[in-house]
């Protein structure tokens, strides 16, 4: 199943996506608020199956909105289904 951001609501201090499938029907969300100096991210996919798209999708866009304020911290809060899942960049940023 391919999967899509489609924007709720973008403005300059946060975005609300929606996660949809093919069809057009929500199987998620992904929410980026931006301070000074750090940019918060929390999402939540419902099916499991399509988890490593979500992180596919999700991190290309958070490397994306880091490039127009460098040196941001980047706070992650990810799931799919009920498990948290990491995007490397936060990983590497944390180790």
């Amino acid at each position: 199943m391919q999967i899509y951001f489609s924007p709720e609501v973008i403005t300059p201090e946060y975005q609300v996506l929606n996660v949809v499938d093919s069809k057009n029907k929500g199987v998620g969300n992904v929410a980026f608020l931006f301070d000074e100096k750090k940019l918060f991210v929390y999402g939540i996919l419902e099916d499991e199956e399509v988890g490593a798209d979500f992180k596919d999708l999700v991190t290309p866009y958070v490397k994306g909105l880091s490039k127009a304020r460098p040196g941001l911290d980047i706070m992650c809060c990810l799931y799919v289904g009920c498990k948290k899942i990491k995007l490397k960049e936060e990983e590497e940023n944390q180790g």
